[in-house]
C-alpha cells in the first residue's frame, strides 16, 4: 500500500491531467473516427470528427444520466449515438422528430405526407463511386439541406419503407449514403438518451485508400 501511495504522489500531476481528459472527452467533447460510408459524401471514411457533447445536455461524466437539459436533436442535426440496437457507436442524420410520420418511396423521402425536393449535385473523390458509382442529391425539407449518395446499380431495398410513426422520445436516423447505410430501416428508431452529441466539423481527416495521408482539404471542414 506503501509503495503504491509513493506512486501516486509522485505521479498526482499525470494523474490528474489523465482524469480531466477523460472528463472532458466523456461530457464535453470528443473525436470519433468514421470507418465506414455510410454518411458519405457528407462524412468521408477517415474523417475524425469533433462531437459536441453539450450540444443536448450536461450529462454525468461516463454514464448517459442527463443531469441538465439544454435542447433537443433536431431535424437535420447529425448525431453520435451508442446504439445498443447496432451495439457500436453510429453516426447518422436526425430525420423524423416525435410525432412524425416517415415514409420512402424509391429513395424519395416523405415525411408527413410531403416530399422532399431533390436537385442533383456533383462531387468528386470518393472512391466508393469506383467499385460502386452512384449520383448525387441535394436533399430539401423544410430548413433541412443536404447531400445524399445514391447508387446507379445497388440500391438498398430499404428504399422502400413505411409510412412509420416516430413514437414520443425516439428519433429516426438515417446515414446519406441511402443505399449503404444502416440505420432506422433496420434497427427501428433511437431513443433520444442514445444520442451523446451533435458533430459539426471534421477536425482531421485521413485517407486510407492512399497509405492514410492527410486530406488537408478536410481539416475543420464543415458538416452540413
Amino acid at each position: 500500500m506503501r509503495a503504491i501511495a509513493k506512486f501516486l504522489l509522485r505521479n498526482r500531476g499525470f494523474i490528474t491531467f489523465l482524469l480531466c481528459m477523460i472528463v472532458f472527452r466523456s461530457a464535453v467533447a470528443d473525436w470519433n473516427v468514421v470507418p465506414t460510408g455510410s454518411m458519405q459524401p457528407t462524412i468521408r471514411i477517415g474523417d475524425r470528427i469533433l462531437v459536441d457533447k453539450l450540444a443536448y445536455d450536461v450529462r454525468l461524466p461516463l454514464t448517459h444520466i442527463s443531469l441538465v437539459h439544454l435542447a433537443d436533436p433536431q431535424r437535420g442535426d447529425i448525431v453520435v449515438l451508442d446504439s445498443h440496437a447496432a451495439r457500436e457507436r453510429l453516426v447518422k442524420r436526425v430525420i423524423g422528430l416525435p410525432g412524425d410520420q416517415v415514409a420512402m418511396r424509391g429513395n424519395v423521402l416523405f415525411i408527413n405526407g410531403h416530399a422532399a425536393r431533390y436537385v442533383t449535385g456533383s462531387y468528386s473523390g470518393i472512391h466508393d463511386d469506383m467499385r460502386d458509382p452512384a449520383h448525387y442529391e441535394i436533399e430539401h425539407y423544410g430548413v433541412m439541406r443536404h447531400a445524399i449518395r445514391l447508387s446507379d446499380y445497388r440500391p438498398s431495398a430499404a428504399s422502400n419503407f413505411g409510412p412509420v410513426q416516430v413514437p414520443a422520445g425516439q428519433y429516426l436516423l438515417l446515414g446519406d449514403d441511402r443505399d449503404n447505410s444502416m440505420d432506422s430501416r433496420y434497427f427501428g428508431f433511437f431513443p433520444r438518451n442514445a444520442i451523446v452529441g451533435r458533430a459539426r466539423h471534421v477536425v482531421v481527416s485521413l485517407d486510407p485508400e492512399h497509405h492514410y495521408l492527410p486530406r488537408a482539404d478536410r481539416f475543420g471542414a464543415a458538416l452540413d
